[in-house]
């Protein structure tokens, strides 16, 4: 299985601690890297998961850039919150004498509404204003609740993974079927080489007849200079790497990035080396596909 470097993740969990829904949300993306680059945002107070949440996702994942952040929200539990009436009755006392004030001032106060009312502070019963919890109890559930974050983003990866392995399963056939092209023109390519030559020593033969022995020793020179078997050999070499990098999955995106440069430098020297019109657009062709194929590769992990 192949995985791409990049992917996204969201996951929304609640627990209820010490009288108080506590509702989170987690988001995990990433984006290609070089190495593997882990950026945490956390909420204030939980300092303390990040050493645990970088181990977690440094179990997962080798490359790529990733960002993960954690946003907590408390709410209380279900129910009508309730009403401590003396403190009710003393709040609207103030709030008369402060109106009376502020009319002997000239000043002319808007009365509050029923829902400014309720958030005041004072009026539930004693206890119920300052309910806490435990943060270590919570981030425990949060470590766990991060695994099932993972487990998506994981799953994402592997996804963009499996399509990125289709494509390029398909541009190394592509390669191999241009190398069998390539190959199926040598034998013109020698004739074609073999007539322009003997075209181009006619024109000088009246005026300066052959050294017999120095002629084969320039054809020889030509011969091995002209010769494509080692760039094609190399090619093939690097198809069935590349096939053997696919079918081992993993971690294989710089050992593949590395193969496609070595494609790359092998089309080169074929194209240099063509002196063929069909040969020198099978070369192109070649580097347009080992192009794709690079482009590919760097979004592999």
């Amino acid at each position: 299985m192949l995985n791409s470097m990049t992917g996204y993740a969201s996951h929304l969990g609640d627990a209820e601690l010490a009288g108080l829904r506590i509702v989170w949300e987690w988001e995990l993306r990433a984006v290609n890297g070089r190495g593997l680059d882990i950026r945490l945002r956390l909420p204030e107070g939980y300092g303390f998961l990040e050493k645990p949440l970088r181990d977690k996702v440094a179990a997962k994942v080798t490359r790529g850039n990733l960002a993960l952040s954690l946003r907590l929200r408390q709410d209380r539990a279900e129910g009508a919150p309730a009403i401590e009436e003396a403190s009710l009755a003393g709040l609207f006392q103030t709030l008369l004498d402060v109106q009376r004030q502020a009319a002997g001032a000239g000043l002319d106060l808007r009365a509050p509404t029923s829902l400014e009312v309720l958030t005041w502070r004072g009026l539930n019963p004693q206890g119920q204003d300052s309910a806490t919890f435990d943060p270590a109890e919570l981030g425990q559930l949060l470590l766990a609740d991060a695994d099932i974050l993972l487990g998506a983003f994981c799953a994402a990866r592997a996804s963009e993974g499996a399509a990125l392995q289709t494509i390029l399963s398909e541009q190394i056939a592509q390669t191999e079927a241009l190398l069998a092209q390539a190959r199926a023109q040598v034998p013109c390519r020698a004739e074609a080489m073999r007539a322009q030559f003997q075209t181009i020593l006619a024109q000088f033969s009246d005026i300066s007849p052959p050294d017999p022995s120095r002629l084969e020793q320039e054809l020889a020179v030509l011969a091995v200079k002209a010769d494509l078997t080692e760039e094609l050999d190399r090619l093939d070499a690097h198809c069935a790497s590349a096939k053997t990098l696919l079918a081992e999955g993993g971690a294989v995106g710089r050992r593949l990035e590395f193969l496609t440069q070595e494609f790359n430098r092998e089309a080169n020297t074929l194209c240099a080396k063509a002196q063929h019109m069909e040969l020198t657009r099978i070369g192109l062709a070649l580097k347009s596909v080992i192009d794709q194929m690079r482009e590919q590769v760097q979004n592999l992990e």
